[in-house]
């Protein structure tokens, strides 16, 4: 299983998300969103309904959608998890892609998690920057 971190130094999270979770589409999977906020889950409601002009991301709060939000890691037909407010969730390694979301406020969290898994032998992790132009750079 794969697990991606994506340090968030230059842009926010509404920047970077919806890009992912295209990829992801457009990949023929399905994607869960997870945050304990209820108004970082609205937000990002929003902004998948809004980001492009001409097009939005099919997603819900409930049910079998192909962007699932929700609070919790309950088992989904989803093979990817997003981690967007910055905690770890061990659950989420259920999953077989995970992107994990944190700032310089969980980045304690990170550094925990990212060390608890280098033990794990089915775990590949991998950790991403933004270098002075602001591209997506995969660090040490």
């Amino acid at each position: 299983m794969r697990t991606d971190f994506y340090h968030l130094t230059r842009v926010p999270l509404e920047k970077v998300l919806p890009s992912i979770a295209e990829r992801v589409l457009a990949n023929g999977e399905r994607l869960v969103i997870v945050a304990e906020n209820e108004k970082l889950l609205m937000r990002i409601d929003t902004l998948l309904w809004s980001y492009k002009p001409e097009s939005f991301l099919p997603h819900g709060r409930e049910g079998d959608q192909p962007i699932l939000l929700t609070a919790g890691t309950e088992a989904s037909s989803a093979q990817n998890i997003a981690l967007v407010d910055g905690l770890w969730r061990e659950a989420a390694l259920n999953f077989s892609r995970v992107f994990y979301f944190f700032d310089s406020q969980s980045i304690d969290s990170a550094r925990s998690a990212w060390r608890g898994l280098s033990e794990r032998d089915d775990v590949e992790r991998h950790y991403w920057k933004q270098d002075n132009e602001g591209k997506w750079v995969e660090g040490p």
